[in-house]
């Protein structure tokens, strides 16, 4: 027996690393935990719990205590399932029910005493493009496909090939927010159904004309509501939960829930007691979808939104490069002037690099903080340039960014309006993932080598020195500097009363 134990010991062990995205839906939780061996990923275990954070959002927009609760008590269960995982292996996204509440930064703070991992909350398009990079990442199929996807609170599309989307949509009508709609006490009727058939398709008119223009020639769908649909018709046929539905099958399956009368009775192969609630109303989304895209019929796909993040995850697939492209297609959009942009960005790095140590500015990411806000803090200059601080950051926050999520657009956009001009402390961002100090410190980098590249047509800056020491940022001039910028006296006088509100202060040597 113990000759067992000798099997591998010549067998060279292959390098693995354990990844793990987490999906906070507004219907269940979903956790994956996958390695990757030989850039091939291998799913280790998936968790899924149903919360349904959707039910505890009022018509204010008010997380309730109860839902927080529910949702909070998930993740502390889940945590046992990260163990050992490097948390720079670990990503946890929020969507649809967290991006709608006013207080979710009640949930994060409750949240984040159980969990040691930052909560991201994603955009309705960034959660789409999740998506697609997901189901497209496990698949061989290399044509134009339409993906959707109904969760419990949005609802989202993308079309597009390999991992790659050319649009994305989502719009808020979810299978758990149609349920409290049209079939509260779980009564099913020919009306209610037909009510909510068209309520669904009133809510996808705007997002069916985009999505119309483009073709596809396949159709995918994923998560829960396509899964259960899928699972009880194909059972049925005796073939696999992705073998093609079509749309006669979606009726059929409407008509014998109208039968049947109530939610309880849908005693279906395939469906589970949780679902049962919530199928009748993601049915009628789905039946929507097929009338208003002209869908005739389509397959499931198990991967999803956590896939998608779980391939990101990846260095070899770092959303890096979704940024990259994201602040290229503001740029050409706004007109932004990149050589100047190059040289604040320089800039910022240089004195980054000076200061860091001193200020203990470890977080990788705010480096990257600094520098997207360098390269984007004029695409305002296209509205007006009178107040070109405040239109930057309105579109930079309020923009749809592609692998930015809500965090990082609202850091962005905080930094960038207060790049100039008198800095409001009360409006800065407070809570956020980097701390309000370093916030105050960045914006101070920022502001500063703005202020240096005040002559926009030199090509480079003569050589300056920076040091820092507690909050006072003390610098040196060649005489020549001077001579570039005749008013740089004057411009630091007047930039070390604007810094009176963050404690810091510049000193010339």
């Amino acid at each position: 027996m113990s000759d067992l134990y000798q099997v591998f010991n010549d067998k060279q062990h292959a390098k693995t690393e354990l990844y793990a995205a987490l999906d906070l839906g507004s219907n269940s939780f979903h956790l994956v935990v996958a390695r990757v061996v030989a850039d091939a990923v291998q799913v280790v275990s998936k968790v899924k719990q149903k919360v349904r954070l959707a039910e505890g959002l009022d018509d204010r927009n008010i997380l309730s205590s109860e839902a927080i609760s529910r949702g909070v008590s998930v993740l502390e269960s889940m945590k046992e399932s990260m163990q050992g995982i490097e948390p720079r292996a670990i990503r946890v996204v929020a969507t649809h029910t967290l991006r709608r509440a006013k207080n979710s930064r009640a949930f994060l703070r409750q949240a984040r005493k159980v969990l040691p991992f930052p909560i991201e909350i994603i955009s309705g398009n960034e959660e789409a493009r999740l998506i697609f990079v997901g189901i497209g990442s496990n698949s061989s199929y290399s044509g134009e496909r339409l993906i959707f996807d109904i969760g419990g609170g949005s609802t989202e599309f993308a079309i597009g090939s390999g991992t790659e989307p050319r649009i994305t949509k989502s719009i808020q009508i979810g299978c758990v927010s149609h349920q409290q709609r049209f079939f509260q006490n779980g009564e099913i009727s020919k009306d209610a159904t037909r009510r909510a058939v068209t309520a669904a398709k009133v809510e996808l008119e705007l997002a069916a004309i985009s999505l119309n223009r483009f073709k596809w020639e396949q159709t995918v769908a994923s998560s829960g509501t396509a899964r259960a649909v899928c699972a009880v018709i194909n059972s049925k046929k005796g073939v696999s939960v992705d073998a093609p539905v079509t749309y006669q099958a979606l009726l059929d399956l409407l008509s014998q829930c109208i039968e049947l009368g109530h939610s309880e009775a849908l005693k279906f192969e395939g469906l589970s007691v949780d679902r049962q609630p919530v199928f009748v109303a993601g049915l009628c989304i789905l039946i929507a979808i097929f009338q208003s895209l002209k869908v005739t019929q389509m397959a499931f796909s198990e991967a999803a939104l956590r896939e998608g993040v779980l391939y990101e995850l990846q260095p070899n697939h770092s959303s890096q490069n979704v940024r990259v492209r994201t602040a290229q297609s503001l740029a050409t959009r706004y007109a932004v002037d990149i050589n100047y942009a190059h040289k604040v960005l320089t800039t910022c790095m240089y004195i980054f690099d000076s200061v860091k140590d001193a200020w203990e500015l470890k977080k990788p990411s705010l480096r990257h903080f600094l520098g997207w806000s360098a390269l984007l803090h004029e695409v305002g200059l296209q509205i007006h340039s009178r107040g070109i601080q405040k239109h930057s950051s309105y579109i930079l926050q309020y923009s749809e960014m592609a692998g930015f999520n809500q965090d990082q657009q609202q850091i962005i956009a905080s930094l960038v309006r207060f790049h100039r001009k008198k800095i409001r402390k009360d409006d800065l961002l407070t809570e956020a993932s980097i701390s309000e100090r370093e916030l105050t410190q960045l914006l101070v980098i920022l502001r500063l080598a703005v202020l240096l590249n005040i002559n926009r047509s030199k090509s480079t800056l003569p050589e300056f020195t920076i040091t820092v020491e507690d909050n006072e940022l003390k610098l040196g001039f060649a005489q020549e500097w001077f001579e570039l910028s005749p008013l740089l006296l004057a411009d630091i006088g007047q930039e070390n009363d604007y810094l009176k509100h963050t404690d810091m202060h510049l000193t010339l040597l």
